[in-house]
């Protein structure tokens, strides 16, 4: 058996969601900061949430292209 390096839950498309105290299931509001980068983006919305996880990962893919799978630029 061998060990890959590859994993499936890379670190630098690792994330901590923070919300703030009075965010509620209808007003979702917070901040969400990148482990490996440090980045960080305020959210007002779970629309918010998921575009500033989307950028940064199109942002990762644009500067490490090789780190793709599907071949793709």
């Amino acid at each position: 058996m061998s060990l890959s390096r590859d994993t499936k839950y890379p670190t630098r498309r690792a994330y901590v969601v923070k919300v703030r105290s009075d965010a509620s299931s209808g007003s979702l509001a917070g901040r969400v900061e990148n482990l490996f980068t440090g980045q960080s983006h305020e959210f007002s919305s779970g629309g918010e949430l998921l575009d500033s996880i989307a950028s940064d990962l199109a942002a990762i893919a644009a500067e490490h292209p090789a780190d793709r799978k599907d071949g793709k630029p």
